[in-house]
């Protein structure tokens, strides 16, 4: 099975790197499933109804969000339609929308996602450590689900890297998202499970994590706001990881980072044919 994990689509940018370019990897890579964190899509906070179905039209197959998932309001209505959409499975009991769903890939697979949000240096929601867990106990890798893959949208490393560890054999693929800067850490973990602490951002990276770098820089050197955040408007590099995950056990194989376009050094996965 061909797995890609797109990380936090920014803004206007974020949104046309996914649209313009997702389409023609998922025929060219011949991709089986497609994730996308699109918890900044609309303007850099939250998501609308029609951007997520702009995303599931360019090739995604679920869009997972985070601690900006209910800053477009509408996305407390609309969540609860649209099962591609999910947010952190860790929001407590009654929260609209779901934190985790079973899906088909493009070879019959049947892939469970999970979203959960870390809560160091984050908003106080419930462990996501038991709740991630749950999930898997109720759909377990190789009964009930063929893969299993985990958005951990969370700020520390720490947190994101023992999340990893936690599961360990137990799902096919854990990756941090949140912090909109790619890791260089990209691995297979001693029981079977990929890994990548930060997949970065679909975004311009001549910025400061996707915003203009003017209002930041000032609050920084000021600390004082002299206007709103505004997501750069750049060429922006399509960040992520892709993932060969075994037909037979469910677990990753080969894991490799995606950088394409923008201003970051490019990458594509060597095991697959990319001409």
């Amino acid at each position: 099975m061909r797995l890609l994990f797109l990380g936090d689509v920014v803004g206007r940018a974020g949104r046309t790197a996914v649209t313009n370019r997702l389409p023609d990897l998922v025929e060219r890579w011949s991709l089986d499933f497609v994730v996308v964190n699109g918890e900044n899509a609309a303007g850099g906070f939250g998501i609308t109804e029609e951007i997520t179905q702009e995303l599931l039209d360019a090739g995604a197959d679920v869009v997972t969000t985070g601690n900006h998932v209910w800053d477009q309001r509408e996305a407390l209505v609309f969540i609860e339609r649209q099962p591609r959409l999910l947010r952190p499975v860790n929001y407590p009991r009654g929260t609209p929308g779901r934190g985790a769903n079973l899906f088909i890939g493009r070879n019959g697979a049947r892939v469970l996602v999970i979203n959960a949000m870390g809560r160091v240096f984050m908003d106080s929601l419930d462990d996501p450590f038991a709740g991630v867990a749950a999930e898997v106990a109720a759909c377990p890798l190789g009964e009930q689900a063929d893969a299993v893959i985990v958005d951990f949208h969370a700020e520390t490393t720490s947190e994101k890297q023992a999340m990893g560890h936690f599961l360990d054999g137990r799902v096919s693929l854990v990756v941090g998202t949140h912090t909109h800067t790619p890791t260089a850490d990209h691995r297979i973990l001693p029981e079977g499970t990929g890994f990548m602490t930060d997949v970065g951002m679909c975004g311009d990276y001549d910025s400061v994590i996707g915003m203009e770098k003017d209002e930041p820089l000032g609050r920084f050197l000021r600390k004082i706001p002299s206007g709103r955040f505004a997501p750069a408007l750049g060429d922006a590099t399509l960040s992520g990881v892709a993932v060969e995950i075994d037909d037979r056990t469910g677990k990753a194989t080969k894991i490799g980072p995606v950088r394409l376009g923008g201003a970051l050094s490019q990458a594509e996965p060597a095991f697959w044919d990319a001409a």
